[in-house]
């Protein structure tokens, strides 16, 4: 009997190391889903309770042949003119929010909204005091074109390409109630966040014909989907994800240096992301820590454009922290970025 026992356990520990070799490899990628899952359901939790009650309306179509001028068309309520007509497009979520003085749901009954429904998943109205608002959902990433006469306003929807040479989108990583890597008081999301901004004055600043829509400017937290399908349904040339990183215990230790994630099924990322490395750290003086296939990303494996996920340091260095969280160093990292970009481009993105 004994002996049978010691053979159950000598195949028992057979097993368990068979398994081992096969799980060890792959539990980084396991810690990884386990984080961005978290995430991601803080991010739909915030999404939806950012969300109010709206009604559906109906597109009315609306040829050339019978006159419409945009290829969208709101009638003006009667006093209302074309300059009291408030406009928002949130690139995020393809939402255009339009809000319209006097104007009630009996209002769109009478005064359908007309033209090409060929731009547009969903059409939705709501009331907010004495201002009807509508909100357009459309299909893909649209630049709008808008002007108005003494009866309509008229939409026209124009592709970033259509508008701009090259076509970038830059995301800050977490943000809200993700806040990423904390280490001694300090989150990763605002880190994240502080070196994107840098990058956008560089951007708005610059000469270039560069169109650069971004999936965060504050403190929000938009879903992994969100993020990427902003680079996918803008048809962007190349996306950005700006990141810091942690050892894998959490502990502070020596361990420094900027990596790069790719999405390693394409060789545009793998390479985009070598310019990245090469970049930044020549850029700010890091330790070259490598490139890192990404595909256990989801806005990596998931985006159609080349993309590379940034490190730019480890938190869990004191010192490498300290440069983080200051200034000069954020601003150095972001110049860093915007010449890979420009490299990136001369190279033929």
């Amino acid at each position: 009997m004994e002996e049978k026992a010691l053979r159950l356990s000598a195949v028992f520990l057979m097993i368990l190391t068979a398994v081992s070799f096969v799980l060890l490899p792959k539990l980084p990628a396991l810690h990884t889903w386990e984080v961005e899952a978290r995430e991601e359901r803080i991010a739909e939790e915030e999404f939806a309770q950012s969300q109010v009650t709206m009604q559906n309306l109906k597109i009315k179509e609306q040829n050339e042949a019978a006159g419409a001028k945009g290829e969208l068309s709101i009638r003006l309520p009667e006093g209302v003119t074309g300059d009291q007509i408030a406009v928002s497009n949130d690139y995020v979520t393809q939402t255009i929010r339009v809000e319209i003085p006097q104007a009630d749901r009996t209002y769109f009954d009478s005064y359908p909204v007309l033209g090409n429904s060929d731009y547009i998943d969903g059409l939705s109205y709501t009331r907010q005091g004495e201002t009807g608002v509508i909100e357009v959902t459309t299909n893909k990433v649209y630049e709008l074109q808008t002007e108005y006469d003494t009866q309509n306003f008229y939409f026209n929807f124009l592709t970033p390409h259509e508008v701009y040479d090259k076509v970038v989108v830059i995301d800050a990583g977490h943000g809200g109630r993700a806040v990423g890597a904390n280490k001694q008081g300090i989150n990763e999301k605002d880190i994240d966040l502080a070196i994107v901004l840098k990058l956008k004055e560089i951007f708005d600043n610059s000469d270039q014909n560069i169109g650069v829509y971004y999936t965060r400017t504050d403190d929000s937290n938009p879903t992994f989907d969100q993020r990427v399908q902003l680079a996918n349904k803008s048809d962007a040339d190349l996306f950005i994800s700006i990141h810091n990183n942690s050892t894998r215990s959490g502990r502070m230790s020596g361990t420094s240096g900027t990596q790069v994630m790719y999405d390693e099924t394409s060789e545009a990322s793998r390479q985009f992301a070598q310019i990245c490395l090469e970049e930044v750290t020549g850029r700010i003086g890091s330790r070259d820590k490598g490139l890192v296939e990404g595909d256990s990303i989801y806005i990596i494996r998931t985006s159609k454009v080349p993309v590379a996920l940034i490190e730019v340091g480890f938190m869990t260095n004191k010192d490498e922290l300290e440069k983080l969280n200051s200034d000069a160093y954020q601003r150095e990292t972001a110049e860093g970025v915007y010449q890979a970009v420009l490299r990136a481009f001369e190279e033929g993105y």
